[in-house]
């Protein structure tokens, strides 16, 4: 049996090396990846000269893990140095860790979980997605502690995602996406009136900061963190990123939108870095075409876009203008920062598990 899956993985066009990697017992759907031979690496799109800076001439996209149904929330420990990737569909977040060389299960019966984010104390923040519907805290010692399940007695929607403020402040965005079917969790009706950005203060108390955007995804601060970013999913009409400011006690005023996805991509997890630049996971957004066209005899409503163009990862100035983007041969969903130094890219693409080597470092 052993040999049966190794020529099965071989056969894949999987690299013999990674086949510790990819270890049978991980693997739900496991996808050959081909690195980049020449450098730099054209996957590496630059669309604005000031981002070459950023480039690593040397570095390439690299496939570090694979086996998953839809990778979210990436969180990287610098302590023990590794990545904790989310795998909503099987249930269960995943584990790379860089000293090993190593893809395993970090948590079976996950809650469907999603973002994770690590607390200035270095513990775990995950939002459990569906079911269970709550931000929880891993302790150091292993056990979970429930942070927030309900807003005004009622049960929050489907935690999305997450990050940590420098006053240890918690926020996290609360759309529809882990109770509307049966992916991503089990399908339930809302209790919330609206789908809500949340500040949960360290006394526990719960504060819904934005309540007007429909089905709010991905969220980061800028690095002074006087400014919210937030990723909403519909409404605009297209995907956008809204900038708010915050002031010290918390609260957000000055609604601008900052960048518009009007190429049909879908915005979804993204981080900042220390220069203030906006790093986002891409890929198409699923919306169809007026009218169908002729395939093989049938007529049909294709994409209004080619998900081949738009998978991977688009960066922004802090202004909202583009200036680069990063191939990948599947759709990002989020990323993160990471590595001993903090510029190594990792992003958690549909199947797999991706890293690049960067000239820029992750503003958290």
């Amino acid at each position: 049996m052993v040999d049966t899956s190794r020529r099965h993985l071989l056969k894949g066009g999987l690299a013999a090396a990674a086949s510790s990697v990819l270890a049978g017992p991980v693997l739900a759907q496991g996808f050959p990846f081909k690195p980049n031979q020449r450098y730099p690496d054209p996957s590496v799109d630059i669309l604005h000269p000031s981002f070459a800076k950023y480039r690593i001439y040397s570095s390439t996209v690299e496939q570090v893990g694979t086996g998953m149904r839809w990778a979210e929330g990436p969180v990287y420990f610098p302590e023990g140095r590794y990545v904790l990737v989310s795998d909503i569909p099987n249930n269960r977040i995943m584990k790379y860790d860089e000293v090993k060389n190593s893809f395993t299960v970090f948590r079976e019966n996950a809650n469907y979980a999603n973002g994770n984010a690590r607390d200035r104390q270095g513990r775990l923040i995950t939002c459990e997605h569906s079911v269970t519907r709550r931000i929880t805290r891993t302790e150091k010692n292993g056990r979970i502690t429930v942070l927030a399940d309900k807003f005004e007695g009622k049960r929050l929607n489907a935690p999305n995602d997450v990050v940590v403020r420098a006053d240890d402040t918690i926020w996290f965005t609360d759309p529809l996406f882990g109770i509307n079917g049966e992916w991503e969790g089990s399908r339930a009706k809302p209790e919330q009136a609206t789908t809500n950005v949340y500040r949960l203060a360290p006394d526990g108390k719960l504060t819904a900061v934005i309540t007007d955007l429909v089905n709010p995804n991905g969220l980061a601060f800028s690095p002074d963190e006087k400014k919210l970013y937030v990723v909403e999913w519909r409404g605009t009409p297209n995907r956008s990123i809204w900038s708010y400011d915050v002031d010290g006690e918390g609260k957000v005023s000055n609604k601008v939108k900052l960048i518009d996805a009007a190429d049909f991509g879908a915005l979804d997890g993204f981080r900042v870095d220390r220069d203030g630049n906006l790093w986002c996971g891409y890929g198409s957004n699923g919306a169809l075409n007026a009218e169908p066209a002729d395939a093989g005899g049938r007529k049909v409503f294709g994409l209004r876009g080619k998900s081949e163009d738009l998978d991977g990862v688009m960066v922004f100035s802090p202004a909202g203008k583009p200036l680069a983007f990063i191939r990948l041969p599947e759709r990002c969903a989020n990323l993160c920062f990471g590595g001993p130094k903090g510029n190594r890219l990792y992003m958690a693409s549909s199947h797999s598990l991706y890293s690049l080597y960067v000239e820029a470092h992750g503003a958290v």
